[in-house]
């Protein structure tokens, strides 16, 4: 059941999204090389303190941290650790606060410290742009579809791939809501659901260089690709007013 919000509840969304996307900011800034992600996760949480919040993630039952913090292969759901951040590391940080009631949620993947690597930063770039294309479509009349069909052809159309176990979703009092929002079309679009005024999703961009296909890692939290292959996650809160669609984070 899609749970509208009224335009009172998307204020309080509107700065909690403005929060933690300073969190974030501000987060970014401090990460290097040599550090653990341990340690970032409990700079995030502190941040996330300071800015008046609760770390949405540990109201997720049996999930103890702020943050998920995935590395290369690893595409989301990877629990802090005493793994250290090299040099050249692609890093997802998968974040949310819980402020006043109700959660944003948002996701960056960048490399860590510098690269040249040309193949790596149009992978980036790529799923950076299908976000923005697939946040476009996120228009009162349209339907949930639409926003799946952009993901699909521009992750497929550049010759990378769609994490199709995993999906965008509803967010608001509770951090996953309904509906999903999947990164591809799975059913006629006329069938998915209509976007509303008072609609507030997180839209995700999970995609991969190599493989459809994932594996669990040990702690039965992280998923990772099966090929080992590059992974990326870009998401944003959104929410539909009578006028446009805002962009929370």
């Amino acid at each position: 059941m899609i749970k509208l919000k009224t335009d009172k509840e998307i204020k309080v969304m509107i700065e909690g999204g403005r929060r933690l996307r300073d969190v974030y900011k501000e987060l970014k800034k401090n990460i290097k090389p040599g550090l653990t992600t341990k340690t970032i996760d409990a700079t995030a949480e502190a941040l996330i303190k300071k800015a008046g919040g609760e770390a949405s993630f540990k109201k997720v039952k049996n999930y103890y941290w702020a943050t998920c913090l995935s590395i290369n292969d690893q595409i989301v759901h990877t629990p802090p650790s005493s793994r250290i951040i090299k040099e050249g590391d692609v890093l997802t940080i998968d974040i949310g606060m819980y402020y006043q009631g109700f959660n944003t949620d948002f996701s960056d993947t960048f490399v860590v410290g510098s690269t040249r690597n040309k193949k790596t930063l149009s992978f980036l770039q790529v799923g950076k742009n299908c976000l923005m294309k697939a946040i476009k479509e996120c228009k009162i009349n349209n339907h949930i579809g639409d926003v799946s069909r952009v993901i699909e052809d521009e992750i497929y159309g550049h010759g990378y791939y769609v994490i199709k176990q995993l999906t965008g979703h509803g967010v608001g009092r509770e951090l996953h809501e309904d509906p999903y929002v999947m990164g591809f079309v799975d059913k006629p679009i006329k069938k998915t659901a209509l976007i509303k005024k008072g609609l507030t999703i997180a839209i995700e961009i999970i995609y991969s260089m190599g493989t459809e296909n994932i594996r669990y890692e040990d702690d039965n939290w992280s998923l990772a690709t099966d090929d080992g292959s590059l992974s990326a996650c870009f998401e944003h809160t959104v929410a539909i007013t009578d006028k446009n669609t805002l962009i929370l984070t």
